[in-house]
């Protein structure tokens, strides 16, 4: 075991202190966008300031959200980003629906531990041997989708017909899409667990410096899996909700949830090296991200041009976020 020196503790406050820097320029950046958006859109786009397209932004906004609370754990944590967590939430609803006809409560444990279980034999194999989450993320969604292909026969699930009723999963609540209070209670639950709890404050620590958490003897391999089986957890949640809405689940769910959750946690101003950030702060990305497809949509544009308007928001909120770390290297 070495001990840090001087140099690195140094180089670990500088990088502190540039990027609470940097988040404070980003946040203000989120809000500006978004007000940006609202402006355009109600000026430009018909049909953008009914009710009905309000509650879509915010249906949106719950899928996004809530697998992107699970993403922003694995980025706090210092491993970057998971490129695996939409189809994750495919599969999941696919197990979903499929369970259905053990009843509607069996059918949430077991999608939501089949989620945590998936992602946390990433974060042992991320934490544990140090592997690159890029890598062990891009397997596992590769292992998951052949493997839910071949158990489906690449057909579509649907609830049988003796499923037991599930529909109050996508019932709005006083108009309110269902889940938006479920990511509100989410967003309560990872604040508490961030900011209260020990594991929490070890995952912010792990996240500022792996190598002086392993000198402090914090347990590095436990507290990344936790984080992966919480983010696997998060998105088994939004698989829930999306099957019972949609009523029938594929891989085609994966969609753009994996990329629009990453984009929501970085538009949030979360730090992507990690030691960071909040849940809190991807929901406001979340609402940006769920506001831009929503008008892209409205205005007829592919899901390439959505996937490229996106790409340009992150890569701006990226140099933002790096901007005063870059300032201070030249």
């Amino acid at each position: 075991m070495s001990a840090l020196g001087a140099e690195d503790i140094a180089m670990t406050a500088v990088t502190g202190t540039a990027r609470r820097r940097a988040r404070a320029l980003a946040e203000p950046l989120a809000f500006v966008l978004l007000a940006a958006l609202l402006v355009y859109g109600a000026a430009s786009t018909s049909g953008f300031l009914t009710w009905d397209n309000v509650k879509a932004i915010l249906a949106s906004m719950g899928f996004v959200g809530i697998v992107a609370v699970g993403m922003t754990l694995i980025m706090i944590g210092g491993n970057l980003f998971s490129l695996s967590l939409g189809t994750t939430t495919a599969v999941t609803a696919m197990a979903f629906l499929a369970a259905l006809r053990f009843g509607v409560v069996p059918a949430i444990a077991i999608s939501v531990l089949l989620g945590a279980a998936i992602c946390a034999v990433q974060g042992v194999l991320v934490g544990g041997l140090a592997a690159n989450p890029i890598i062990v993320t891009i397997a596992a969604g590769s292992l998951q989708a052949g493997a839910a292909s071949g158990i489906s026969g690449g057909r579509s699930i649907q609830p049988s017909a003796t499923a037991h009723a599930y529909s109050f999963l996508a019932d709005p609540i006083l108009g309110i899409p269902f889940s938006i209070y479920v990511l509100l209670a989410l967003v309560v639950a990872g604040e508490l667990l961030l900011r209260r709890t020990r594991a929490g404050r070890q995952l912010y620590l792990v996240g500022e410096s792996r190598r002086a958490a392993f000198v402090a003897g914090l347990p590095v391999t436990r507290v990344t899996t936790i984080a992966f089986a919480l983010a696997g957890a998060c998105a088994a949640v939004a698989g829930v909700l999306i099957g019972a809405f949609n009523q029938n689940a594929s891989l085609l769910l994966t969609g753009t949830y994996t990329y629009d959750a990453i984009s929501a946690a970085i538009v949030g101003g979360n730090a992507i090296n990690g030691g960071r950030g909040s849940v809190l702060r991807s929901v406001l990305g979340a609402l940006v991200i769920a506001t831009v497809t929503d008008l892209m949509l409205l205005r007829h544009y592919s899901t390439g041009a959505q996937i490229l308007v996106k790409g340009v928001i992150v890569i701006v909120f990226v140099i933002v976020l790096n901007s005063t770390r870059l300032g201070r290297r030249a």
